[in-house]
């Protein structure tokens, strides 16, 4: 039997299509097919993409875990003395919030700040006639253990003198330096 060239050529197209579609589909390998990203993340491109509060890998972590525990802190305000003291921060009012008792060793009321990233952030509050507002950031990420730390930078203002007490947030000011958090 005797093969037209046109079969020929249909069938070696017909072959190198087939070879070309293989190959293309094997190297776009889908890279969030193996990959679970934890509570409400999102893969993209083979990465989670953490929804707000979270944080790790696969978002498996509530970053303001990160911050919770007691922390030994060590500070001199531009105002006041050098002073050592441990505050306790716990679970705030939602995912992203945290309460900080004992704050400047001087508050009876707690302190509310929320966690984003790395970072803590004290919004302008009054509290016992003071007010209150800052933010720290973390310098260790080991802080799921007993060990990490925290530069604290933060002012309490007298609100009716308002004379400030600054841990390094106006540092460029008055040379004051910022609080530190260990665990």
């Amino acid at each position: 039997m005797k093969l037209s060239a046109k079969a020929i050529i249909i069938s070696a197209i017909t072959t190198i299509s087939s070879f070309a579609a293989v190959v293309y589909s094997s190297c776009n390998v889908d890279r969030c097919k193996t990959i679970v990203c934890a509570n409400n993340g999102i893969c993209n491109k083979g990465a989670c993409t953490c929804a707000e509060g979270y944080v790790g890998t696969n978002c498996e972590t509530v970053n303001r875990k990160r911050f919770t525990g007691i922390w030994r802190v060590f500070e001199k305000g531009s105002t006041s003395l050098a002073k050592q003291y441990s505050v306790n921060v716990t679970e705030g009012e939602s995912i992203t919030f945290v309460n900080i008792a004992n704050f400047n060793n001087l508050f009876t009321q707690p302190v509310r700040a929320y966690v984003d990233g790395d970072r803590i952030i004290i919004p302008n509050q009054r509290l016992q006639g003071k007010i209150v507002w800052g933010e720290g950031s973390l310098y260790t990420t080991t802080t799921y253990g007993q060990y990490g730390g925290i530069t604290m930078k933060y002012i309490v203002q007298d609100s009716a003198t308002l004379v400030k007490d600054d841990y390094g947030y106006e540092a460029a000011i008055d040379f004051s330096d910022a609080s530190d958090w260990n665990k």
